[in-house]
């Protein structure tokens, strides 16, 4: 990549940042946690600033975000290079990020048995959920397939061994929430 094509592709980044945090903050979220100091790490999902510190279990679902678009994108488009490929990819996650935290969505998480209490994500933890996408990715491209594999599985198994939840099951239950799935998740030790 030249160092025009390089800048280009720092600045888009940049501007789908700005893009984001703007329209999280007309939103009305938060910067950060308006409950606690600011920490590096909220690992209790049942604390009230879930998703609203610099980065939490879930932050490690985004991870994955960034494997699939990367497959998903190359896929449907694999004429287009790397890095316009990363665009598309950073721009549909900006999008989930604005989208997860509107009332609509936060309402449907709610009905998640480790989201009872969910308000949404702070400005500055959906930032770094995006460039935990962007993470995952990158390690995508870089990586052999079996190699993202086994993180993406080994990922899965850790944070639902940690929180009883995942991508997998996020997903599921932000369709439909299952009575069975939500009845485990309650019964967490």
């Amino acid at each position: 990549m030249s160092a025009t094509a390089a800048w280009d592709v720092a600045a888009a980044t940049v501007a789908a940042l700005l893009f984001q945090a703007g329209a999280l903050r007309a939103l009305g979220r938060p910067f950060l946690c308006p409950h606690d100091k600011f920490r590096l790490w909220e690992g209790d999902v049942a604390s009230p600033c879930i998703s609203q510190q610099f980065a939490d279990w879930y932050s490690l679902t985004h991870v994955i975000h960034g494997v699939l678009f990367s497959c998903l994108i190359s896929l449907a488009a694999p004429g287009l290079s790397v890095w316009r490929r990363f665009l598309i990819a950073l721009a549909l996650e900006a999008g989930w990020e604005i989208l997860e935290n509107t009332p609509f969505a936060i309402r449907r998480y709610r009905k998640q048995a480790p989201s009872e209490d969910y308000g949404g994500d702070s400005i500055v933890n959906s930032l770094v959920d995006t460039l935990a996408m962007a993470f995952g990715f990158l390690l995508a491209w870089r990586l052999p397939v079996p190699a993202v594999v086994a993180m993406a599985v080994v990922l899965e198994v850790v944070v639902t061994l940690r929180i009883r939840d995942n991508f997998t099951l996020n997903v599921l239950n932000f369709i439909y929430p299952f009575a069975f799935i939500r009845r485990w998740q309650k019964n967490a030790s």
